[in-house]
């Protein structure tokens, strides 16, 4: 699959595979992103599959002029915000928790300091307002330059990096 696919018409098979080929490559990512917004398992994985619908309806009107992942990101971005703005989802509370597995293959007691360090992190920068959230997430998480995440996000790079440095201080 092209990174830099230009903007053509598919037929419906092609835009299965691509979209299924999308799926495995970035799903994963896609909904731990969702998650860092959204701060709860079954509304990330509903936006997964929002995303991932949305990816299949307009993957005609792909231009190419970003990644396919960045394009996705920005998807994932536009509908957690969506999810964001509804009055159900403001009013109501969610405790959940970031239960990641650790990939490291050290001593129990250095597994457990590391869990408890992301774990502190994690919950950190869910209590972050969501425009310093969205910017750390994209920047250090998805590891994005100020150009993609401000070109996802619509937003100056200044603004970007201004938002970035007051996250880094509350965090």
């Amino acid at each position: 699959m092209d990174e830099a696919h230009e903007s053509l018409t598919l037929s419906q098979s092609d835009k299965i595979n691509v979209t299924e080929d999308l799926f495995n490559k970035y799903g994963t990512e896609i909904k731990r992103i969702a998650y860092l917004y959204v701060r709860e398992h079954s509304l990330a994985e509903d936006i997964l599959q929002e995303v991932f619908i949305a990816c299949f309806h307009n993957l005609d009107k792909f231009r190419g002029e970003s990644s396919y992942k960045t394009w996705l990101i920005k998807i994932t971005a536009n509908k957690c915000k969506d999810v964001l703005k509804r009055w159900s989802f403001r009013n109501i509370l969610y405790k959940n928790t970031i239960n990641e597995a650790s990939s490291y293959k050290d001593t129990p007691e250095s597994i457990l300091l590391s869990k408890q360090e992301e774990y502190e992190v994690a919950r950190q920068l869910l209590t972050l307002p969501i425009k310093l959230r969205e910017v750390i997430i994209l920047h250090y998480y998805q590891e994005l330059s100020i150009e993609e995440i401000s070109h996802i996000l619509t937003i100056k790079p200044n603004t970007i990096k201004s938002r970035l440095h007051r996250g880094r201080k509350q965090l």
